[in-house]
């Protein structure tokens, strides 16, 4: 830990950052519909599920994002078009909304079930904090970091944390519980966040072992 002429305390280790009081993991859209279209997906399941339970473990507060479908009659503009790439549709009229709020594809994975005491963030956008409470709910609890694992990194966790940093919050990238569905564009995510420097990235093995050695 550094500390500057003006009493500002900053964290120079993933131990140090990796203090429960100080981070929230978030799971990000670990959801059934989500994980069937990824061939890789029961790794990063079974990956993710050793970080949930090193930080349920320790005692770390933990969030789930969920992303969500609208009904059709409240899709715009942007979620149409959105929709019709994903889904490869030549009209907006073609259209299905995939993650309706109360379908089976919308729900988080069973084998990494949100607990009573955990937080459950639902969202329309890619990053977990536009338009949700998340930030709110990490900053009434003072806390300043987020370890990010789930899926994709290409997608919803590059821009996850770089709106982190815009938030005032330091970034954990989990790298290997990270999913992606494209390689290249995965590569590409993780070089713009290792240029940019503000993330701290770690595997599995460096993030459950900063929290093993901090609970020393």
């Amino acid at each position: 830990m550094i500390r500057s002429s003006e009493g500002i305390e900053i964290p120079t280790s993933l131990v140090e950052w990796c203090e429960p009081h100080r981070m929230a993991l978030v799971v990000y859209d670990m959801q059934v519909g989500i994980c069937r279209q990824l061939a890789g997906a029961a790794e990063i399941v079974e990956r993710t599920g050793i970080v949930l339970e090193a930080a349920r473990s320790a005692g770390m507060r933990v969030a789930f994002t969920r992303h969500l479908s609208l009904p059709r009659k409240w899709m715009g503009a942007t979620q149409l078009r959105t929709a019709m790439a994903w889904q490869r549709r030549d009209s907006p009229d073609m259209v299905d909304p995939w993650f309706l709020r109360d379908t089976d594809a919308t729900g988080i994975v069973p084998e990494l079930a949100p607990r009573a005491n955990e937080a459950v963030f639902d969202k329309l956008t890619m990053s977990a904090f536009e338009s949700t409470a998340l930030g709110f709910a990490l900053r009434d609890c003072g806390v300043r970091a987020i370890a990010l694992a789930g899926i994709a990194m290409e997608i919803g966790i590059e821009p996850t944390v770089r709106q982190a940093s815009d938030n005032g919050f330091v970034a954990v990238v989990i790298e290997d519980a990270c999913g992606f569905g494209n390689r290249e564009a995965r590569d590409r995510s993780m070089a713009t966040l290792r240029y940019l420097g503000e993330a701290v990235m770690s595997d599995v093995a460096g993030f459950c072992g900063a929290l093993a050695a901090g609970g020393r």
